[in-house]
């Protein structure tokens, strides 16, 4: 299991946001960065075109196809946690993923983004000019492992009341 805890001392400080596509990661992810005053990462920028190819042709990806994904993601976050504190969204759907993510630091706060498959497929109807299609939702339910550590949000309100959930179990009105 990962070691788990958010450092209170000037320490930089990450924050990953998971879930599966369809969830907030990214524009909670961007809130959280916002107000924080973090960099914003998403990693569904750094998937290889053979990745973003299979799932726009509605190809769930597989841990293999994952792998290579995550370490390069894991090698970024080593540099990107030299330059500031940052907010990281990422699926991370299973525990060897956030392992992998996590193998070179001790500062991850998990954010666990949870609603039900319904939800998340009507929002995933909605959205625009994204590779990840809902026809492969099911595909990161059956891959989902929730963690048993981090912040657990449920997403059924609105972004800013997500927010200010976050803000509230976190204290940062009183100062990240």
């Amino acid at each position: 299991m990962l070691k788990v805890h958010f450092l209170e001392n000037n320490s930089h400080k990450i924050i990953i946001i998971l879930g599966v596509s369809g969830c907030g990661k990214t524009t909670i992810g961007r809130l959280l960065a916002t107000e924080t005053g973090f960099d914003f990462y998403d990693a569904d920028d750094f998937h290889p075109k053979s990745n973003i190819d299979k799932m726009k042709n509605n190809i769930p990806l597989t841990d293999e196809d994952r792998f290579p994904w995550l370490h390069i993601l894991a090698n970024k976050m080593q540099k990107w946690n030299t330059e500031n504190n940052f907010v990281l969204a990422c699926s991370a759907l299973k525990e060897s993923y956030r392992q992998i993510l996590a193998s070179n630091f001790n500062n991850i706060l998990w954010i666990y983004l949870e609603g039900d498959p319904d939800l998340i497929a009507s929002r995933l109807g909605t959205r625009k000019g994204h590779f990840m299609k809902p026809v492969l939702l099911s595909s990161q339910f059956e891959a989902l492992e929730i963690p048993n550590y981090g912040l657990h949000i449920p997403i059924k309100q609105s972004p800013s009341e997500i927010l200010k959930t976050i803000k509230s179990k976190l204290k940062l009105d009183e100062k990240i």
